[in-house]
């Protein structure tokens, strides 16, 4: 798996505070911050995250919003299962508040609901799903808001070749949403801190512990230029033969 294969992630620990500089930043422009983020997973974490620097008030008072259905029932079934939170996140329980919930968070279930945003004028959070802006709920808080120059798109996950994710990452001019072109003038902020995926050190670590090398390793997921990198890396490392399969 090398999807981030050449390349390192910065901080984990450090991720919410650059959070903490994007939003304060999109608040002081008067903008939104549109999240495209996938429902599982992704979406529990930067909740949790904003969560937290609601609790240190270490942000403006703005209202969040999570406008996708599945991203609403997984939360609730995260809820479900307290067995498998960490220390610092049961504390949240011990006190009485919601891991995934505080007064300024909202969850959108209804199609009318998720329309009533567009109207919003003040800054505000709203992370919608699709994760790679290819369907979904996205596309529409995109369509509303990639050209205005004071809205921010945080992009917190990988984005594949040829998605409209991508295509936001790479700065792209203009970009296609529902059959129409838009000029992308919203400032764009990707933070790879929030990704799932390892990155070149961690899957130099997992290889490395691999007492007996194998005869072949099969390099899958990432771009042409990581998965080449990466069977070349595997090889020097001692593997038999690399692969990337077509």
């Amino acid at each position: 798996e090398s999807t981030y294969g050449n390349r390192v992630h910065d901080d984990i620990t450090k991720a919410n505070e650059k959070l903490r500089q994007v939003i304060t930043d999109a608040y002081r422009r008067g903008g939104k911050i549109i999240v495209p983020a996938f429902s599982v997973g992704r979406t529990q974490e930067l909740v949790y995250a904003i969560h937290q620097l609601v609790n240190d008030k270490a942000i403006p008072d703005l209202p969040v919003y999570v406008d996708s259905p599945l991203s609403v029932n997984v939360t609730q079934i995260f809820r479900m299962h307290p067995e498998c939170f960490d220390r610092e996140t049961l504390s949240y329980l011990y006190e009485g508040e919601d891991p995934f919930g505080f007064s300024r968070m909202t969850y959108i279930r209804s199609v009318e609901e998720s329309r009533e945003l567009n109207s919003i004028k003040i800054p505000c959070i709203i992370i919608s799903s699709s994760g790679m802006c290819e369907v979904g709920r996205i596309l529409h808080h995109l369509k509303n808001n990639i050209e205005k120059e004071n809205n921010t798109i945080l992009i917190t996950g990988f984005q594949a070749e040829n998605t409209l994710g991508r295509r936001i990452v790479n700065r792209e001019p203009r970009v296609r949403i529902f059959g129409d072109f838009y000029s992308l003038r919203a400032r764009v902020v990707v933070l790879t801190e929030f990704s799932a995926h390892a990155d070149m050190n961690e899957l130099r670590d997992w290889t490395g512990g691999v007492k007996k090398r194998p005869k072949l390793a099969c390099v899958v997921q990432g771009s042409a230029e990581t998965t080449f990198e990466d069977k070349a890396t595997l090889e020097a490392e001692g593997v038999g033969r690399a692969a990337v399969p077509e």
